[in-house]
């Protein structure tokens, strides 16, 4: 039986898919990294992610769309707008036949960063505290 691949990095995971879905990972993944410029790109669940002190999201392409996975929060506070995709407690599905949200993919990017920076600074200060 053949093993999964493990991919070590985001070139790996897209050079799997075919040259438009590739494109649309890149894109996807251009506009993360605009959002959140000091964020790490890393693989995580096997998927490419970006992590500033803890991940702000994953993405993955499949069949018919985009996954996009920005934790549970985003998804509560941009539900109005999600209201045209498919989208469950912590993902959401981009369909891969239409344009991409880049927008809307942006504002939930953003949002997680200050959502990361304020946790992070709680953190801090409870470190200081002990």
């Amino acid at each position: 039986m053949e093993t999964a691949i493990k991919f070590k990095t985001a070139e790996e995971y897209f050079s799997t898919f075919a040259a438009g879905t590739q494109r649309i990972l890149e894109e996807v993944r251009k506009t993360i990294k605009r959002a959140a410029p000091d964020a790490k790109e890393v693989i995580s669940y096997n998927m490419p992610a970006f992590k500033l002190n803890g991940v702000l999201v994953y993405y993955a392409a499949y069949k018919e769309h985009i996954g996009f996975y920005p934790t549970a929060s985003p998804i509560v506070a941009f539900n109005d707008e999600l209201a045209a995709y498919k989208w469950s407690k912590g993902a959401i599905q981009f369909p891969i036949d239409k344009p991409m949200p880049v927008d809307l993919i942006t504002r939930i990017v953003q949002f997680r960063v200050a959502e990361d920076m304020e946790k992070a600074g709680r953190k801090g200060q409870n470190d200081l505290s002990s």
